[in-house]
C-alpha cells in the first residue's frame, strides 16, 4: 500500500470514531495526475446525494501532457462502496450528527483508494487537550 496523500489536519480538527474503504471513479488524465502526486483532500469532504456518495472539493491539478481532454479540476468525483455501507453512514450522518471526510488516498494494488473517516468536531478545549498531552508525551521521549 503506497500512500499519494494524507489529511494531517483531520485527526486535530475532529474526533474519528471509525474508517471505511472506498473506490473512486477517476478518468485518464486524473488517474495520471495523482500517479505524479498533484493530489489534495485537505478541503475535501463526502457528501450522500440520491443513494450515492461522492468526495466534493478534492483538489486534482491538470495533467500538462494531455490535450483538450483534460479534467476538471474540482469536480464532485464518486465514490465505489456497498449499497449497505451507504446507508450505514446515510444513518450515522442523518441521526447522529457526523461528519465524512477523506483521511487518505492511496494505492492498493494498482486501484486508488480513499480512506473514509466519520469523524465528530473537536471543540477549542478538546484540541488544547491534544495538544498539552503531545507535549508532554514529547518531553517525556526526551527524558
Amino acid at each position: 500500500m503506497k500512500i499519494i496523500t494524507q489529511n494531517k489536519k483531520a485527526r486535530h480538527e475532529y474526533f474519528i470514531e471509525d474508517t471505511y474503504e472506498a473506490g473512486i471513479k477517476l478518468e485518464g488524465s486524473e488517474i495520471k495526475s495523482i500517479r505524479q502526486g498533484k493530489v489534495n483532500i485537505n478541503e475535501a469532504y463526502i457528501d450522500i446525494k440520491n443513494g450515492e456518495i461522492f468526495i466534493i472539493g478534492m483538489h486534482i491539478s491538470k495533467y500538462k501532457e494531455s490535450s483538450i481532454f483534460n479534467h476538471d479540476e474540482k469536480r464532485d468525483r464518486k465514490l465505489l462502496m456497498h449499497k449497505r455501507e451507504i446507508l450505514r453512514l446515510q444513518n450515522r450522518k442523518e441521526r447522529d450528527g457526523y461528519t465524512l471526510i477523506p483521511l487518505k488516498l492511496y494505492f492498493k494494488q494498482a486501484l486508488v483508494k480513499v480512506e473514509v473517516g466519520v469523524a465528530k468536531g473537536k471543540k477549542l478545549y478538546d484540541k488544547r487537550e491534544d495538544l498539552r498531552k503531545k507535549a508532554i508525551e514529547r518531553r517525556l521521549r526526551e527524558i
